[in-house]
């Protein structure tokens, strides 16, 4: 039996963690984050508030929990969106080639232009700030990335000999691709969609930090480091709590991803 990659079982390690308290903050936290208790403003961590309270007197561990579930379902509805679109524009380009692929190639490079801070500004000056925006920025961005890889996947897969056969039978190019190619480019597009996932946590943080993400009372780690800002030599704990679950999401999801792409690999397989 293979050995499982370092990277892989810390990854998995990690991303459990974190999608463990996602999932349990949806039907529990041991207060409501969005609670404001003034007196309580400060406090230090007791058998009541287990980290303590914030500036306006809110349950920590309750809004760190409350974000990562609104991370997580950012980061999920984002990759989803912009690597579903992104795999059919690439899985087109293949298929057909010709004018059609130089054409999604451009609008990739385009694509890649428009980073998604700059997207959710734009957005934000037209509908305002939200968590939806955020959303569809993130999407926005991931759509070229995941052309391109299925793309290139995809044009190795048609020059194989089951591929050339099946042509030869004179069977439907939509139907190759859905039987054939599609199946056999699943495992690198889940290996980019999991690094994505880290690169879409990071980014939600940095819009909600910048006020372009999730707008109050919903609890986010990037608003919490942006209020806490303010409060560094104040309560410096108000920063680290969100800063150490950001890292902790993005180096979990980036290491899972790192390890499947060592398991799947079958070059690097050899190699080890």
């Amino acid at each position: 039996m293979k050995r499982l990659p370092a990277n892989f079982i810390i990854g998995a390690v990690l991303v459990a963690l974190v999608v463990g308290v996602a999932a349990l903050s949806l039907i529990w936290t041991p207060h409501d984050p969005s609670d404001l208790n003034i007196r309580g403003k400060f406090g230090p961590p007791t058998t009541v508030n287990w980290l303590g309270t914030d500036q306006l007197g809110r349950d920590i561990i309750s809004q760190l929990m409350a974000a990562a579930r609104n991370s997580m379902t950012v980061a999920l509805v984002a990759v989803l969106l912009g690597g579903s679109i992104g795999v059919a524009l690439g899985l087109l380009a293949s298929a057909i080639g010709g004018w059609v692929e130089d054409i999604v190639m451009r609008l990739a490079d385009l694509g890649f232009a428009f980073p998604a801070l700059l997207f959710a500004i734009m957005l934000a000056a037209v509908f305002g700030p939200s968590l939806t925006n955020a959303v569809l920025a993130i999407a926005f961005i991931n759509i070229p990335i995941f052309a391109r890889v299925a793309r290139a996947s995809a044009n190795q897969v048609w020059t194989r000999e089951y591929v050339l056969a099946a042509r030869a039978a004179g069977m439907n190019k939509l139907v190759i691709t859905r039987d054939h190619i599609l199946p056999n480019i699943a495992a690198a597009v889940i290996v980019q969609a999991t690094i994505e996932f880290a690169v879409a946590i990071l980014a939600e943080a940095a819009l909600s930090y910048l006020g372009l993400g999730a707008q109050p009372p919903a609890s986010s780690w990037g608003r919490m480091l942006s209020e806490a800002q303010t409060l560094m030599y104040l309560a410096p704990e108000l920063a680290i709590y969100p800063g150490l679950c950001i890292v902790t999401a993005v180096l979990g999801f980036g290491l899972l991803g790192d390890g499947l792409r060592d398991i799947t690999d079958p070059r690097l397989a050899r190699a080890r």
